[in-house]
């Protein structure tokens, strides 16, 4: 096959996507393919500001904040065993993943 698959991994918590990716390099390792990775990418944060009372005191506010983090891979020289592991390997549910071959 010799092609490359690139797999983003994307989640609000940085250790599930950390694990993730470690459980991922060392299926791919195991079936003798290369990894490139995992690329930490830059962590998207959504701060929401929100009044504490609802029609007084528009000054006292707070302010939530949403961080999600991503990671990238890169497998070189797969072959049909590498693509077996990857589709046989389960991840946490709260990351989610894309692949692209």
């Amino acid at each position: 096959m010799s092609q490359r698959i690139r797999i983003k991994l994307k989640s609000y918590d940085y250790n599930l996507v950390d694990k993730s990716a470690e459980k991922i390099v060392k299926t791919v390792k195991t079936t003798g393919a290369v990894v490139n990775g995992p690329i930490p990418l830059p962590t998207n944060k959504k701060i929401f500001t929100v009044l504490k009372s609802t029609f007084v005191n528009k000054k006292s506010r707070e302010q939530f904040q949403l961080n999600s983090y991503k990671r990238l891979l890169d497998i070189y020289s797969t072959s049909s065993k590498t693509v077996d592991a990857l589709m046989k390997l389960e991840l946490p549910s709260g990351v989610e993943v894309e692949i692209k071959v």
